[in-house]
């Protein structure tokens, strides 16, 4: 990948690892594309972009309304004339125990986490297979591959947006188009503010995930899963999942409220 005036959009870039990856792309000296609700944060952040003597450019965002992902889209190729890179960073974490699950819960969940990824990524597509370049990143979660105690619709979400974005990497091979699923775990971000981790679970930073994320665009890496020991929890998960759940339990790895009522 050439950095150097590549194109990058980012989705959720107004907070955590969606804006740690918008820095990191435009200190690699790529134009960013800031995508999110928030419009005060993203103008923010393309100030800071902009000391960097980097570009940017501001495109509030609702990834969960299509017709407004078409008009991000359209925006940026009118303006900047492609798409090198799409990192997919949106999401809404709903935390809920199942006796309380409605199904609205979940398809709230769906449309942010799942449909709302997907529809970006299908409008960016074209453009990449047409170039017969380009590299898509979904920021799935390590819920994908370890479900945990609360986070159904959560886990159902990014289970699914994992699911999609294997079936991408493997039918895109040999078109140019490359694809990396991360699967982060507990991330220090505003999605998790309030809860506390056992200290052999704790919480990485949304600038860990970013340079990870860069080096798999660099690498052209399938599979990114952070942090490095949680391949292994996800191995046991797969070959004992009672194991796994004791492991689970002992590290609290669903969290705990730091104040609890």
């Amino acid at each position: 990948m050439k950095w150097y005036g590549a194109v990058a959009v980012v989705t959720g870039a107004s907070s955590g690892i969606g804006r740690a990856t918008a820095l990191a792309l435009a200190r690699k000296g790529a134009r960013v594309v800031l995508a999110a609700r928030n419009v005060p944060a993203l103008e923010r952040l393309a100030a800071e972009i902009e000391q960097l003597g980097q570009a940017a450019l501001v495109c509030p965002t609702d990834v969960s309304r299509p017709e407004e992902i078409h008009a991000m889209i359209g925006k940026v190729l009118s303006d900047w004339g492609r798409i090198d890179v799409l990192v997919v960073s949106s999401g809404q974490y709903i935390r809920c125990p199942i006796r309380d699950l409605t199904l609205s819960l979940v398809e709230q969940s769906l449309r942010v986490n799942f449909y709302g990824a997907i529809s970006v990524v299908l409008e960016v597509l074209p453009g990449m297979l047409a170039r017969r370049s380009g590299h898509i990143v979904l920021v799935s979660s390590m819920d994908a591959r370890l479900a945990l105690p609360l986070d159904a619709p959560y886990t159902a979400a990014k289970s699914a947006l994992l699911g999609f974005g294997d079936t991408l990497r493997k039918e895109l091979h040999g078109s140019g188009v490359s694809v990396t699923n991360v699967l982060p775990g507990r991330v220090d971000t505003p999605m998790v503010a309030g809860m506390k981790f056992h200290p052999l679970s704790a919480k990485i930073s949304p600038g860990a995930v970013a340079q990870a994320i860069l080096r798999a665009i660099e690498r052209k890496q399938a599979t990114v899963v952070l942090p490095p020991q949680a391949w292994l929890l996800s191995l046991v998960n797969t070959l004992s999942p009672t194991l796994a759940d004791w492991i689970g339990r002992l590290l609290w790895l669903e969290g705990r409220e730091e104040n609890p009522s």
